[in-house]
């Protein structure tokens, strides 16, 4: 334990060591009791907090920035990837009251009451916000629980150390980034919903990182000769535009390392599709467009994730506001995983250098048909990420590390080029149901990117199982004792308990009840939330007996039988 890195003081000039934080001189430390505490304030944690709050529980919920939300808000990725029934069907209660919340807040100021109301109207999702509408509303469902003495949000905190013992997780040391104070939590239960597994090393549990290899899981796009930590799916800091009217400039100072990333990455409009399993669009290369349509494609860069469609509104919007979060500017160099904090404050500095480069890019280089190169009247707006310099307070995140399992769900399993039926491969101890294709963003040139559709699929409870040589197997049993369940949270796609978000759509039968199911558990398709019985765990809850299959809830709150149904599409 000795230095954090503060995510929200990496600068994109200047020494990247500055946003390290010493903790090895912690002398007061404050001691708090609690019965379930949630390390990382992301949807899955919010989510969970919020559901453990309403049934009684005391809960301290701990977030590294100033802005719960996850990828809603701090990751500026507030254009969700959902299902094409979403809605009609296929989401929890609470994720439609978020929805309709959301949609809520601009109704007043839109020209036409459409009960479907999107903002941006994108062609990515059917719901795309302002990151600080989703942040007001998240803290809008949580403010009674709070009022009430149940829920303790602690911003800006981030886990440093953890002590487990006989198999418990006992307490958590986190410090505070801002004056450095420590906080012991002495939890009954520990969920970690970081965005990278923190607690998983903190607390030594079985875990791996990165790519595995053919002759680990036999899937065929797997490492051809060994695994390889080193290969984490890109991450990205996504920036929101205002499209200004022509003639005017707003071009950014040229970043460090632009030649480098421009040529390297590469900044294009040119990306390949695979099996059109995202956006149904044709396979093969598709070359986009800036502002307008092209060819073969849904639509522009623009409005691919587009925030604000001005012409929807009467006032208060006198222009458009889209967001990026495209190939361009994800960050490949390095991972951030097991690495030093200085390393890891450099790889953040790079990243959004790579982010700033790409706007740079846009504003001067992009190809503009009938004109000259470049978009200059794009402007950067820092107030709709919140931070100074423009991009997210916190890189979108789609990799992290992942428990070792008793049962992987691997590729062949998933995959409609390996499954012809309407579902994948069936396992008997299934506690949940998920959609979703196979979509990697590769690392460098050593990883293997790939992205495929996928059928439907249930989840096996062995996949959420940690399997060791000095233990057996906890799965429950009819009257057998209570297993731990960790629940992870990778990509903040998923809420954990009482899920907001909606790739998985049916109920796990826990203790604090989350609603939701997670991904499979290969790097291929790696997990959103894992819920998962473990020996040493960082994130316990006690769990009941799985048992039949739950029913599911729909959008007006009715209970209907459980089946398979079709959740969220590709992201990226």
């Amino acid at each position: 334990m000795g230095a954090l890195v503060d995510v929200m003081r990496v600068a994109a000039t200047g020494d990247p060591s500055r946003a390290v934080v010493d903790v090895g001189g912690l002398r007061e430390i404050r001691d708090i009791e609690c019965e379930i505490l949630v390390v990382g304030g992301g949807t899955g944690g919010v989510a969970a907090a919020w559901a453990a709050a309403r049934s009684g529980r005391s809960v301290c919920l701990v977030e590294e920035t100033d802005w719960i939300g996850g990828q809603l808000t701090a990751q500026g990725v507030s254009a969700l990837d959902e299902h094409d029934h979403i809605e009609a069907f296929g989401g929890t209660r609470t994720y439609y009251r978020l929805r309709e919340a959301i949609r809520d807040h601009y109704r007043p100021l839109a020209r036409a009451g459409e009960a479907d109301l999107n903002p941006g109207t994108c062609w990515v999702t059917r719901l795309a916000f302002e990151p600080r509408v989703a942040l007001r509303t998240l803290e809008g469902f949580l403010a009674p629980e709070i009022e009430a003495g149940r829920l303790t949000i602690f911003l800006r905190t981030k886990a440093a150390a953890a002590e487990a013992r006989d198999d418990r997780v006992v307490s958590v040391l986190a410090v505070n980034l801002e004056d450095g104070r420590a906080i012991r939590f002495r939890p009954e239960f520990v969920l970690d919903a970081t965005e990278l597994g923190d607690l998983l090393p903190l607390t030594g549990a079985e875990h791996v990182v990165g790519a595995e290899a053919k002759h680990e899981t036999g899937e065929p796009h797997a490492q051809p000769v060994e695994p390889k930590p080193h290969c984490v799916q890109s991450f990205t800091y996504t920036f929101a535009l205002e499209r200004r009217p022509a003639g005017e400039r707003h071009v950014v100072p040229k970043p460090e390392k632009y030649e480098h990333y421009r040529d390297g990455q590469p900044y294009t409009l040119r990306i390949q599709v695979h099996g059109g399993e995202i956006y149904s669009e044709e396979s093969g290369w598709l070359d986009y467009q800036v502002l307008e349509r092209a060819p073969g494609t849904k639509g522009a860069l623009w409005t691919y994730r587009r925030l604000i469609d001005r012409d929807q509104f009467r006032d208060g919007f006198p222009h458009d506001i889209s967001m990026f979060n495209w190939p361009g500017n994800d960050y490949r160099d390095m991972s951030i995983l097991d690495r030093s904090p200085v390393e890891v404050a450099r790889a953040l500095q790079d990243a959004k250098r790579v982010s700033l480069g790409f706007l740079y890019w846009l504003q001067t280089e992009a190809p503009h048909p009938g004109g000259r190169p470049g978009f200059p009247e794009l402007r950067l707006c820092p107030d709709v990420m919140g931070s100074m310099d423009g991009l997210s307070k916190h890189p979108y995140i789609r990799e992290a590390r992942r428990i070792k399992a008793l049962k992987t769900v691997v590729e062949q399993e998933v995959s409609a080029d390996h499954q012809p039926g309407p579902r994948a491969a069936h396992f008997p101890d299934s506690v949940g149901i998920g959609w979703y294709p196979i979509d990697i963003h590769r690392a460098g040139e050593e990883d293997v990117g790939m992205s495929c559709r996928t059928v439907r699929r249930n989840s096996p409870f062995s996949s959420q199982t940690v399997g060791c040589a000095s233990t057996k197997a906890c799965v429950p049993s009819a009257g057998a004792a209570r297993p731990w369940l960790s629940l992870r949270h990778i990509t903040q796609r998923t809420c954990a308990c009482l899920s907001l978000r909606v790739k998985y759509q049916c109920p796990l039968r826990y203790a604090l009840k989350p609603v939701t199911s997670p991904r499979t558990h290969s790097r291929v398709n790696p997990p959103s939330i894992s819920c998962r019985a473990r020996r040493v765990t960082s994130a316990t809850v006690q769990a009941r007996s799985p048992g039949p299959m739950p029913a599911d809830v729909n959008r007006s709150g009715a209970f209907t039988a459980a089946r398979p149904a079709p959740c969220c599409r590709g992201a990226s």
